[in-house]
């Protein structure tokens, strides 16, 4: 049976669909939806399938970015890939939003952050396999910075390093090179949900849960 995934990243206002098959990445779809991706996200779906002739149930994984990021952006790719993989007796990977950055990283040690509002970001580090050294964070910027270690071979990865510029300038951190990763997400996850689902990682679909790594507002006043 050939290897097919389908691949999800709705979690920012820039999101994107991307297919995999075998070893390839086969086309990915950008999307753009400031006010959300429920509206789009199955119908630019259909489209993607369809121009590849593809039956969904010929899909063997589905894949998406599982946070942080919007919550809401969080819930609409999980829920679709997690439904989509129920109804047709498929496997789900979820992919952190952070690793998918990572894997546009060429250094030994990626320090990878994305904005996370209210003067925060979220941020964790990486090694050149992509796995996780510690743990993902939100923080402000310079609480983060402070953990991550100065040494060489480590560099930036991000969106846009532009905000975090004025942070670093005349500090260690000054000269570390950095490293902008495109605003589509879908081809780095199906990159890695490839490698999960031969490596015996894929789940069931009810067992795949978000990583939002900061709590929902909602979620925070309750607590309060």
């Amino acid at each position: 049976m050939r290897l097919r995934i389908v691949a999800i990243d709705t979690t920012g206002e820039f999101g994107s669909l991307a297919l995999w098959e075998q070893t390839a990445l086969l086309e990915e779809v950008t999307l753009h939806a400031p006010e959300g991706f429920s509206q789009i996200l199955f119908e630019q779906l259909h489209r993607l399938l369809r121009r590849h002739g593809w039956d969904p149930a010929s899909v063997n994984c589905w894949a998406a970015t599982s946070g942080p990021g919007s919550f809401t952006g969080v819930r609409v790719g999980l829920a679709a890939v997690k439904g989509l993989a129920e109804a047709l007796h498929a496997k789900v990977v979820a992919v952190s939003t952070l690793q998918a950055l990572a894997s546009y990283g060429q250094a030994p040690l990626r320090a990878v952050l994305m904005d996370a509002r209210r003067g925060e970001v979220y941020g964790a580090l990486y090694d050149a396999k992509l796995q996780l050294v510690g743990p993902e964070v939100v923080a402000s910027f310079g609480q983060w910075l402070a953990s991550v270690p100065n040494v060489p071979g480590v560099e930036f990865v991000t969106f846009d390093f532009t905000p975090f510029l004025p942070a670093v300038r005349g500090t260690a951190f000054e000269g570390v090179p950095v490293r902008l990763a495109p605003r589509a997400l879908a081809g780095a996850v199906a990159r890695i949900a490839a490698e999960k689902f031969r490596s015996g990682q894929a789940s069931d679909p009810l067992s795949v849960d978000a990583n939002y790594v900061r709590r929902a507002d909602a979620e925070l006043s309750w607590k309060d």
